[in-house]
């Protein structure tokens, strides 16, 4: 599938459940977010993994809730037997995986043979891969370009904090955020960013998340159901930058020229795949959000 057949669809939002608790799976998913993540790395102890493993991959494929919502696994880093055995499972698997997440990647050469074993296996299975260390920020680009499974790159603020040896400010993470933007961009994919940790802080959340969205984010994580409204509001298009996107787009389809001065503005082609993505996930989070979820 190449970048210009991959249909566009709403990650404003994802929210973790511990693959543990098989039990809060459809509270999740009728949250309102639009990725529900079952989690077996960092949300379970190692003496629970197997059991989280067992649920995770037998429970949340069926779980009651809205068809709309993406449903991941987040394995355990493929470099560990944990994340081995969780490769057998999703291969061994019943149900039809949509996705599994990939964190701790460190090069574009496990997330290829992640793929590669998928395809042998004849599994349909997506791919979110968190950039979360140092030699996966270098290798962002390449690793984006690793797979056309890859649906979204995944910045982990925490563990990127830690490797970097810096504090997990804004500022001080700027740079990595601008790196994972810039690799999801160019290969066509959605670039999702770290959860806000405070919970209590809903004024500091919504300018993370602005900020986030003005440097080219397309969702961010939540670590509580509560969150997920505000976020989602944030990164739905406007009303207003909408009908401008769509003015635009008509009057260059009306002109075939490639330049257009609209509302005293020089309008150069090339903006017209950004309007184009931003009109669709506008009308389909609308059909989701007046749904209901």
């Amino acid at each position: 599938m190449t970048t210009a057949d991959r249909p566009i669809r709403p990650r404003r939002t994802f929210i973790f459940a511990p693959g543990t608790r098989p039990d809060m799976f459809p509270k999740a998913l009728a949250s309102g977010t639009d990725i529900v993540c079952a989690d077996l790395e960092d949300a379970v102890a190692p003496k629970d993994k197997g059991a989280a493993r067992e649920a995770a991959f037998a429970h949340l494929p069926v779980a009651a809730g809205p068809a709309r919502v993406e449903r991941i696994i987040r394995l355990n880093c493929l470099r560990t037997l944990d994340g081995m055995a969780d490769v057998q499972a999703l291969l061994a698997c019943a149900h039809r995986v949509e996705a599994v997440m990939l964190p701790k990647v460190k090069g574009p050469e496990e997330v290829r043979n992640l793929s590669d074993l998928l395809d042998e296996y004849r599994k349909d299975t997506r791919l979110h891969v968190i950039i979360e260390t140092n030699e996966a920020l270098e290798a962002a680009h390449h690793i984006a370009h690793a797979s056309d499974r890859i649906e979204a790159l995944f910045f982990g603020g925490v563990d990127m904090a830690a490797d970097l040896r810096c504090r997990g400010t804004w500022m001080a993470l700027q740079y990595a955020r601008s790196r994972v933007v810039h690799a999801a961009a160019t290969a066509g994919v959605d670039a999702i960013d770290v959860p806000f940790l405070d919970l209590e802080d809903r004024e500091g959340m919504l300018r993370e998340a602005a900020l986030s969205a003005e440097l080219g984010f397309t969702g961010k994580g939540a670590i509580h159901p509560k969150q997920i409204a505000d976020l989602n509001r944030v990164f739905t298009p406007d009303e207003a930058s909408v009908a401008h996107a769509r003015q635009v787009l008509d009057a260059f389809a009306a002109g075939e020229t490639g330049l257009l001065v609209v509302g005293g503005k020089l309008i150069e082609r090339p903006v017209l795949r950004s309007y184009a993505r931003m009109v669709a996930v506008y009308e389909r989070a609308r059909e989701q959000d007046s749904a209901g979820g």
